[in-house]
């Protein structure tokens, strides 16, 4: 059994991610509170960067530091092309006001991004989801990019998910992210994507993994 470290400290996050990996079952997949990396307001500033690779890379590195644990990190957010691409690599922090956490946080993103696009009608209300994961080996880091195209609703739909999901609306299916059972969820999502591509990855490397700790 090979330890891996999933460097988060969302809960919905990492329960997305230990399902996915589930398929892997020599990997046992650990979060920082359960190897006792205490929160630090160091963790604040891994993300600084123009691009979801960038962050994810950052936040890896940080962590595999810490562990001595081959680490995987990930970026993720919505790109909303009426507004350039915003709030893009700053989604989690997209609202004026910062200080607020969870879920608070989650409903004040989505009320600062329906307050930009206004009236737009739906067919102007196009945006995608980005997820990068990089697994850090110590030698060499390893991305995983997916993405998950949709409308922005006017208004939140369904209880499920985290983040944008009560307004990312998938054409193919009729329903939000949050309307979605989680293992269907996982199959539409940016986050399944990229982390089913790294599961694969694992999987036809076993000795990379193995032979990366410190």
């Amino acid at each position: 059994m090979t330890d891996l470290l999933v460097a988060t400290r969302s809960a919905h996050k990492l329960a997305e991610i230990r399902r996915i990996l589930g398929g892997v079952p020599w990997v046992r997949v650990v979060d920082p509170g359960a190897l006792g990396i205490e929160p630090s307001p160091a963790e604040d500033d891994l993300e600084p960067y123009d691009t979801f690779e960038e962050n994810a890379r950052s936040k890896a590195a940080y962590f595999r530091a810490l562990s001595g644990l081959p680490t995987v990190a990930d970026d993720s957010g919505i790109v909303v092309d009426a507004l350039g691409g915003r709030p893009g690599v700053r989604s989690k922090r997209f609202a004026p006001d910062t200080g607020l956490e969870g879920e608070a946080r989650d409903r004040a993103n989505n009320e600062h991004l329906l307050e930009l696009l206004g009236a737009r009608p739906l067919p102007e209300r196009t945006a995608h989801y980005v997820c990068v994961a990089a697994l850090d080996l110590g030698a060499r880091t390893e991305l995983f990019r997916g993405e998950a195209h949709g409308l922005v609703l006017g208004r939140p739909r369904g209880w499920g998910g985290f983040g944008y999901d009560p307004l990312f609306f998938d054409e193919e299916l009729g329903r939000t992210f949050a309307e979605l059972a989680p293992d269907e969820k996982h199959r539409r999502s940016h986050r399944g994507r990229a982390f089913r591509a790294l599961a694969e990855w694992i999987a036809t490397h076993p000795e990379a993994l193995a032979g990366s700790r410190l």
